[in-house]
């Protein structure tokens, strides 16, 4: 008789950094995982920043976005008063999908 064994995994932690430049233009630089934890916490951040101001964000380290993650960047991408810098090719066509949906 063969019994089945359950594994449980241990989930992954998201980790999020937000680095922001200290001179020039306003670039916040994102590692690791955006997800709808901490979307509300990039958008306060970009809320923050004087009205008018254009922040870029290099996402050359986003490793995984999330679906509230990829309105959120394609919701401030739109309004103009975000740039996505150095953005991987899976957010753009996440991005694109999410378009379509509308």
């Amino acid at each position: 008789m063969k019994v089945a064994r359950q594994l449980h995994y241990p989930r992954r932690m998201a980790l999020l950094k937000i680095h922001r430049t200290m001179d020039g233009p306003v670039v916040f630089t994102i590692s690791g995982d955006l997800n709808t934890e901490s979307v509300g916490e990039l958008c306060q951040l970009i809320a923050a920043e004087p009205r008018g101001a254009v922040v870029t964000l290099d996402l050359t380290d986003l490793i995984l976005a999330d679906r509230e993650a990829i309105r959120l960047l394609r919701d401030c991408e739109r309004d103009a008063r975000v740039v996505l810098h150095n953005c991987p090719t899976y957010i753009r066509a996440l991005i694109a999908a999410e378009d379509l949906r509308l």
